[in-house]
């Protein structure tokens, strides 16, 4: 079970931390909410406590996993579609799975079409947004500045 202080990943909004539970009245019925404090976009989320493993929360990987994470940018990347719809389908599934690695996949897979022949504009945003969900869990990981932790991605992916 999750408590107050805890460093979350929800999947498509990044890293957080729980702030606070607070109980709400709806319709007649008490539910204890956690209160996540979201690093990307500062959002403050309201999930109820029984609905967290539902929607793919879950703790924010250790350092080991995330060296583990940097060795996915130097694999052999897959054959990929070339169809940008089917290509955005399968990322946008392994963004919401919450799990890093496919996240570093989708990030990989990317970069390497762009170094071909360049993304098109669905394809950058969504390069964007699995960096940026990256850098959120690397700052709670290694308790570093957003800056630092992109810098660190960069470094990861180039060397």
């Amino acid at each position: 079970m999750f408590q107050i202080g805890d460093k979350i990943f929800y999947p498509i909004h990044g890293a957080g931390v729980i702030e606070a539970i607070e109980e709400k009245e709806f319709f007649g019925e008490k539910h204890l909410y956690f209160v996540l404090n979201m690093l990307l976009r500062e959002l403050h989320i309201m999930v109820p406590v029984e609905k967290m493993s539902a929607l793919g929360i879950r703790q924010v990987v250790d350092l080991d996993i995330l060296e583990d994470v940097f060795a996915v940018f130097h694999d052999e990347e897959p054959e990929l579609p070339v169809n940008a719809t089917q290509r955005y389908r399968i990322n946008m599934d392994k963004m919401k799975s919450g799990d890093i690695y496919e996240g570093a996949e989708v990030i990989r897979d990317l970069l390497s079409i762009s170094k071909k022949k360049g993304l098109g504009a669905g394809d950058k945003f969504m390069l964007d947004q699995a960096q940026q969900i990256l850098i959120s869990e690397l700052v709670l990981v290694k308790g570093i500045a957003t800056k630092q932790a992109s810098d660190l991605l960069n470094e990861a992916i180039n060397s």
